[in-house]
């Protein structure tokens, strides 16, 4: 099962950015958001180190929480 998990603009350096979830940070690759402008304080979608997309506050909020359940459920 792959699983993207929503991930906050904490850096910016080219196409590379300091992600942070959690108060987990995470060298991500932006090269997959080259016709997007992401900035400090966006949110992205964060696979095996890539960012996937660029989320709102809203939506990385309400994809926790069904992460937060899936993992209650499996533990």
């Amino acid at each position: 099962m792959c699983l993207a998990v929503p991930m906050q603009v904490k850096a910016l350096n080219n196409f590379n950015a300091v992600c942070e979830a959690k108060g987990v940070s995470r060298d991500v690759s932006l090269q997959l958001l080259q016709q997007e402008e992401v900035k400090v304080g966006n949110y992205v979608m964060v696979h095996v180190g890539y960012a996937l997309q660029v989320i709102s506050y809203e939506e990385a909020m309400i994809r926790w929480k069904l992460l937060d359940q899936v993992m209650s459920y499996s533990a």
